[in-house]
């Protein structure tokens, strides 16, 4: 099974990996080749290296189609997140497990066709059961289920919009994961994201929001991250799909 991660925000790269190399793609794409702690697998950072693309801008139908030609059956993601929730404070790992789409584009590989595609199970059961029971082996703390809503950006959201989300059953807020899933199921890449909560939701902590702060927590977390991918992908070896 070939399988990539896709980097978020403070994620270029994650400790034990070793890269074998480096692919520079039209507009500004990267891929990396290489293995986390031995175990084989593609890196393509969201944001570009550097972290140079907006959320905005990020061309992810580009991505998929890269992953796709590359022969990618599987993509694990991370996601920096805000908490809907005054209960997952910041570090909280959550495996996503659903998502409200407040996208204000329509994400899809198929423009020109009438293709409609089903999401009952929004993000991949077989990834997300190996994702689980991977933290569980290594007692990693998670939430086994969250539902990620997912909005435009750049700016972060007010706190009219917080209190809306929550309403309508969001856990978490970020801007990025739901193209991704979206087009890897069209793909026909089994998709899964963990999200790491990097701070409270707008009016929630009567703090402002900052990009620094979020890349803090993702530095913080990358360890943590890193051997749950690592046993992640073991037990996707042995898994078939």
């Amino acid at each position: 099974m070939k399988i990539a991660i896709i980097g978020g925000t403070g994620v270029q790269s994650l400790p034990g990996w070793a890269l074998h190399a480096e692919h520079a793609l039209s507009g500004g794409v990267y891929l990396y080749e290489g293995s986390l702690n031995g175990e084989p697998a593609l890196l393509l950072p969201r944001h570009s290296k550097g972290h140079k693309v907006p959320p905005h801008r990020i061309p992810h139908a580009q991505h998929v189609r890269i992953l796709k030609d590359h022969g990618v059956q599987a993509v694990l993601a991370t996601a920096a997140v805000g908490s809907l929730r005054t209960d997952w404070n910041a570090g909280t790992i959550v495996i996503l497990s659903d998502f409200l789409d407040f996208m204000r584009e329509v994400n899809t590989l198929y423009h020109d066709e009438v293709v409609h595609t089903d999401f009952t199970t929004p993000f991949s059961p077989i990834l997300r059961d190996a994702l689980i029971q991977a933290a569980q082996q290594l007692q990693i703390p998670m939430q086994p289920e969250g539902v990620y809503v997912c909005a435009p950006g750049p700016r972060y959201e007010t706190p009219a919009e917080i209190r809306m989300f929550r309403m309508l059953g969001g856990d978490v807020i970020g801007m990025t994961v739901v193209p991704e899933a979206i087009l890897c199921r069209e793909a026909g890449i089994h998709y899964a994201a963990v999200s790491i909560v990097t701070n409270l939701g707008a009016g929630l902590s009567g703090q402002p929001l900052t990009h620094e702060e979020v890349t803090h927590v993702m530095q913080q977390a990358t360890e943590t991250i890193a051997q749950l991918f690592t046993h992640t992908l073991r037990i996707l070896r042995a898994t078939p799909l």
